[in-house]
């Protein structure tokens, strides 16, 4: 089942919104070990590093992204006309909440919080459409109401780690609506499956991707959107001149390429057998209970006083991510990113102490 939330929910807190995982580590120094940010561990590579610092000796000249434009184009196979280069997957957000002519968005939670954040912050009254527990945090297209102008949803998405399928999300398409699809993580599963990015036959589907978690990236703030054209063109007047940095493009260029393409794919199959360590790992305790199947670098967990072994957890060293700022989660949810089996095998060790504690 699916829940239609009013404009503003009872107890909303808009800062909320803008709390992620990040902010669970920041200033917390090298000894904290990080569950909290979904990026991928010793990343990123050296031959990119290489990429990006060679990047650098063109900084004198203004950032031209066709070649970077092209080579995303030609990794999706769709046409140029349908990508945008972005200043990161957030931007996108902004863009889309700015530059079109929406009257009533909605918003699938529960997701990453920034297509709210940015839609409220441009104006708009967002209804959310929250998903049930009861149901595993599945999609019900029937759910969202006919009338909404714009439709965001994650896949697979954050912080449930639920692949939907892509039916279920195409279903959401109608004449006259934007559907936005979050794919920031759907690199990280295995064949991509369920994808739309490739899809140019789903009216009004604009695909976010980003390459932060995958390549570890997130301070370089680089990702890109496909869209029909008329989108992408609105989109791309509301940006200013330049909006994504040499740099940043000689990364977007670099890892649609063949052979990062296939170093990312063996890096989603060593992600997937590490998730099902961490998972198991965790069926060990009786009262955690993790929200599966998951498809994600991340799972969800429900624990009863989540907010006392979360701190309990950072003075034994591990960083993890409160779920109550996530919109149809409690207090009783924390996000745990997967990590290699010796890190997670530390981590449950800290996780029995914090139990115990309670």
């Amino acid at each position: 089942m699916s829940a239609e939330q009013p404009d503003v929910p009872a107890g909303f807190d808009p800062r909320h919104l803008r709390h992620h995982g990040d902010a669970e580590v920041r200033g917390s120094g090298p000894e904290l070990t990080d569950l909290a940010v979904n990026v991928r561990a010793d990343t990123p590579p050296g031959w990119l590093k290489a990429r990006l610092a060679a990047a650098l000796d063109g900084l004198a000249a203004y950032p031209d992204g066709r070649a970077a434009r092209r080579a995303v184009a030609e990794r999706h196979g769709v046409p140029e006309a349908r990508v945008l280069l972005t200043a990161g997957a957030a931007e996108a957000f902004v863009l889309l909440a700015r530059a079109l002519p929406v009257r009533r968005p909605v918003v699938v939670h529960p997701q990453f919080t920034e297509p709210e954040a940015a839609l409220r912050d441009a104006g708009h009254r967002v209804k959310r459409v929250v998903l049930d527990e009861r149901d595993g945090f599945r999609l019900d297209p029937g759910a969202v109401p006919h009338e909404a102008d714009l439709v965001v949803v994650g896949n697979p998405t954050n912080p449930t780690s639920v692949l939907h399928p892509a039916a279920a999300v195409a279903a959401l398409a109608r004449p006259g609506r934007t559907l936005v699809v979050d794919e920031a993580f759907m690199d990280a599963v295995p064949g991509e499956r369920e994808s739309l990015a490739a899809r140019t036959d789903v009216p009004g589907l604009v695909v976010l991707r980003s390459l932060t978690k995958t390549w570890g990236l997130a301070g370089l703030r680089i990702g890109y959107l496909l869209a029909e054209p008329d989108t992408v063109a609105a989109l791309e007047r509301a940006q200013p001149l330049w909006p994504v940095s040499s740099p940043a493009l000689a990364a977007a260029e670099a890892c649609s390429a063949p052979a990062a393409l296939a170093e990312a794919a063996r890096a989603a199959d060593t992600i997937a057998a590490d998730r099902a360590h961490l998972a198991a790992r965790l069926a060990e305790f009786e009262d955690i209970r993790v929200c599966a199947p998951a498809a994600g670098p991340f799972l969800l967990i429900h624990l009863p006083e989540a907010p006392a072994v979360r701190a309990r957890l950072r003075e034994f060293g591990f960083a993890v991510r409160r779920g109550d700022t996530f919109p149809g989660l409690g207090p009783d949810w924390l996000r745990l990113a997967v990590r290699d089996p010796a890190t997670t095998d530390s981590f449950i060790t800290a996780l029995a102490k914090a139990l115990a504690d309670r």
